[in-house]
């Protein structure tokens, strides 16, 4: 596996269509609104568990919300 791959993710755009703010978001799975803004600008990736919550809450499966760029 190349090491340069970047994990992206959809959340953002998948939390628009739920209608969810950044902090309600934040508050369904237990961090802060800064940490959903941080994982949204690619600023820092979760943790698998965060990143599987993170899937749970919105109803979406992993490569829904994360892929390799």
């Amino acid at each position: 596996m190349n090491e340069h791959l970047i994990l992206k993710n959809r959340l953002k755009e998948v939390r628009k269509e739920k209608k969810l703010s950044q902090t309600e978001l934040a508050e369904m799975v237990g961090v802060s609104r800064n940490t959903i803004s941080s994982i949204e600008t690619g600023q820092f990736n979760p943790t698998a568990k965060l990143a599987l919550v993170l899937c749970i809450a919105l109803d979406k499966k992993f490569e829904e919300l994360f892929y390799f760029d």
